[in-house]
């Protein structure tokens, strides 16, 4: 492995870098959804970020860490949506050329929102992972400085802020429950929890529809899956070497919800909380009901990653509710 495993040092870092540019997120408690686990759950607005979801933090931490020539030669990267709009944020916010590769038909809100903060949109292939191959040409070919979404250390100590606000705004969390797309989220999780208390449980969540994250921490070896889920934030064939290491140590369990319990969560989260929610950022209130015989009598936490979800996408999903 080619990386260096991100640290809590780290992670207090990137605080500090970041805390100029975006400011901690709320989490608040709905008796609503209490009742409906049956022990006191905690949600995590990261869909009040700028962008709407989580990953803004690492691509600010990252970008402004980008030495002269990088921000000169400009940067690349693939992503199925909320990726690509933390990484043309904070490369607007820099001054930095960004090239997004995304699949094609993704999210097209995600998509708008991209074009809009300035970085050079190109969509390519079937699924993330098409996209990526193509990102990675792009890089040898034009001398951009690539940026891998789920093997960077920069981003991972980014985004594992979220949790570290989670355990500073609610001491008493017992268990955290976050979303697994390529894991990035899910590991600078673990790598929190693990440091603030070790008796913390943090659990990983992927639609059965996309398990190769699942099926790679339970084999512990990466392993390639099919990735046929409507949530295209935990759409990967092929997991993350960086995040599964994390992984394989610190996550203490990892179960896979189906698409038709995500979208129940999304129509349970928008009734409860009254905001919009993304397929994958319903996933850990997914998991939280899922699991609610497990969770009894603890203090929980599950991250809302992100609230992009396209009209088109809403239509259908409350026309699915009735």
């Amino acid at each position: 492995m080619g990386w260096d495993i991100p640290t809590f040092a780290d992670v207090l870092t990137a605080r500090r870098r970041i805390s100029p540019y975006l400011n901690p997120t709320p989490l608040y408690s709905y008796p609503v959804l209490t009742d409906l686990v049956g022990t006191e759950v905690f949600v995590k607005h990261e869909n009040h970020q700028p962008i709407g979801a989580f990953k803004v933090r690492g691509g600010v931490n990252l970008i402004s860490q980008l030495s002269e020539d990088e921000r000169r030669r400009g940067v690349v990267t693939a992503s199925t949506g909320n990726h690509g709009q933390s990484i043309a944020y904070a490369a607007r916010l820099f001054g930095v050329k960004a090239v997004i590769c995304v699949p094609e038909r993704a999210n097209p809100a995600k998509l708008a929102s991209i074009r809009g903060l300035g970085a050079q949109l190109v969509e390519h292939g079937r699924d993330f992972d098409d996209a990526k191959a193509h990102c990675q040409e792009l890089a040898d070919s034009r001398g951009y400085r690539y940026i891998d979404s789920g093997n960077e250390p920069h981003l991972i100590a980014g985004v594992a802020t979220s949790s570290l606000e989670i355990f500073e705004q609610e001491p008493s969390i017992e268990v955290l429950i976050v979303p697994i797309g390529g894991g990035s989220g899910a590991s600078g999780a673990c790598l929190v929890a693990h440091t603030v208390d070790p008796s913390i449980r943090v659990i990983g969540v992927q639609s059965a529809q996309a398990p190769a994250a699942f099926r790679s921490w339970k084999e512990r070896a990466l392993v390639e899956d099919k990735s046929e889920t409507i949530a295209e934030g935990l759409a990967t064939r092929a997991p993350f070497e960086l995040p599964q290491t994390i992984l394989w140590e610190l996550l203490d369990d990892f179960v896979l919800v189906t698409d038709d319990e995500i979208q129940d969560a999304q129509l349970r989260l928008i009734d409860a909380t009254r905001n919009m929610v993304e397929a994958a950022g319903a996933a850990a209130t997914a998991a939280a009901l899922k699991l609610k015989g497990e969770l009894a009598e603890k203090r929980v936490a599950v991250v809302l990653s992100g609230g992009n979800i396209s009209r088109a996408q809403l239509q259908t999903l409350l026309a699915r509710g009735g």
